[in-house]
């Protein structure tokens, strides 16, 4: 279940959701063979370094025995669908603890879940869909003076590579501690431990990397309009998607002038500032910020910051029904809430997968040597997302990789190899493996294989392997 794009016939279709289930497989894997559980040892070798696999922090270790169970479809299905229950399910156990009844609760913890924003990045598989449940878990760990969880859970979002969101979800939850009390000391302990967090995912990840210098252009074009608001459809591309519903922010409006309180204040705060500055290239005044904000220079999709404005709708949500006094107020309320945000629960697809592919099982038990797809991609090109996936099935080493991430020398080294590789330079690397998704281009294929007999050729679709 994902929005994957149109790939081959019977290949695994391209999209994300490959990128984050090869990362959310990779920590339980290393485990599995003794080796450290955040390196990635396969991807841009031997350009690089072992990376950091930032992206399997947290759900890593509960996806390894989900993996095991279900194989890596069903996993992925599961994990889905179990990112709504968390998702809905911490919402509501925040607005519980701020006193609202369980039926008001429930509506707010359903709106947050089906968010469009929310459902479409999971079904795009990006973890944004997922980190953002740390958002109400802190909340609700603050309320509950539980100081220790609050600060681990908004460590967690710039922990796991998150650190688009982060840049907003630090001041907007450390404005709420701050506001509902406690001890000061832990919510400034919690603002610098996630900034900590964040400037570690810089250092080792973006630093030095192909998505560390971002031109505003690409600001430009990943920018919303304020259509976009109120649009049922990706009018021009997942990224500038930030339908809030066309019922829910009436009622969250409802909640705002019923509850004048500074939590209200806040809420409010919360929903426009992010839906202000997903307008990004659009937005009067929005590049000066981009140039001199610590951080969003680092930033191209303006819109990451919407889940903050997905709970904090949600909630108002919530304190407009908590103030209907009719007992089955929130049941239809609940029914109004679904229907408006009707596309939480459509945002994905059936999606071709090829879990067994032959050609695959061949390289796994092919001796050793590194291991190079064709035809080869930019590092940042969707593309070689389907390359990521597949080494699940054959892990071993390879130049290439996917990532946006991915270390400028790695990004150099395909560059070279593209688009016809010079079997020299293969034997250069230590590749003695290729696998061709689709024709070979320019004949490559053939010409390696004439020129250098101890590369062996597999065509990854057709289960005949040279």
């Amino acid at each position: 279940m994902a929005e994957g794009l149109q790939g081959l016939p019977g290949a695994a279709a391209p999209g994300d959701h490959l990128q984050t289930t090869w990362q959310l497989w990779l920590p339980g894997h290393q485990l599995g063979r003794g080796a450290s559980p955040i390196r990635d040892p396969y991807s841009f070798q031997p350009e690089s370094e072992p990376r950091v696999n930032f992206a399997g922090w947290p759900f890593g270790l509960p996806y390894w025995p989900l993996h095991g169970l279900l194989g890596t479809v069903g996993a992925w299905n599961a994990f889905l669908l179990l990112g709504y229950l968390g998702a809905g399910g911490f919402a509501f156990l925040w607005l519980r603890s701020l006193g609202l009844g369980v039926g008001a609760a429930f509506v707010g913890g359903a709106a947050f879940a089906l968010a469009p924003y929310r459902a479409a990045q999971g079904g795009a598989g990006h973890l944004l869909a997922w980190i953002c449940m740390f958002i109400p878990l802190s909340l609700w760990a603050w309320e509950r003076r539980l100081y220790v969880l609050a600060a681990a859970a908004l460590a967690s979002i710039p922990l796991s590579g998150q650190v688009h969101l982060a840049l907003g979800a630090i001041p907007f939850a450390v404005a709420y501690m701050l506001l509902r009390g406690g001890d000061r000391r832990w919510a400034v302990g919690a603002a610098v431990g996630s900034v900590a967090a964040g400037l570690l995912v810089w250092a080792v990840s973006i630093r030095d990397s192909i998505g560390e210098a971002r031109s505003f252009a690409q600001v430009e074009r990943y920018s919303a309009e304020l259509a976009d608001f109120v649009a049922r459809d990706p009018r021009h591309g997942l990224e500038a998607f930030v339908l809030l519903g066309w019922l829910t922010p009436l009622a969250a409006l409802a909640g705002l002038a019923l509850t004048r309180s500074r939590l209200g204040v806040l809420l409010g705060l919360g929903v426009a500032i992010p839906c202000l500055l997903a307008l990004g290239g659009n937005l009067p005044g929005y590049e000066a910020v981009w140039d001199v904000a610590p951080g969003l220079g680092s930033t191209r999709v303006p819109s990451r910051l919407m889940p903050i404005a997905c709970l904090a709708l949600a909630a108002l949500v919530a304190l407009a029904v908590s103030r209907l006094r009719w007992r089955f107020a929130p049941l239809i309320a609940l029914v109004l809430v679904a229907l408006d945000l009707r596309l939480g629960v459509t945002a994905v697809r059936p999606t071709a997968a090829d879990e067994d592919n032959r050609a695959y099982a061949a390289i796994r038990d092919a001796e050793l040597g590194r291991l190079l797809e064709l035809p080869v991609y930019p590092p940042d090109r969707q593309e070689a997302s389907v390359y990521l996936y597949y080494a699940m099935q054959a892990p071993r080493e390879r130049p290439a990789g996917y990532s946006t991430a991915a270390p400028k020398e790695a990004g150099a080294e395909l560059r070279e190899l593209r688009p016809c590789p010079d079997a020299r330079h293969l034997g250069d690397l230590g590749v003695r493996l290729l696998a061709v998704h689709g024709r070979a281009r320019c004949g490559v294929a053939g010409r390696l294989l004439a020129r250098d007999g101890a590369i062996a050729l597999y065509e990854a679709y057709i289960p005949v392997a040279w």
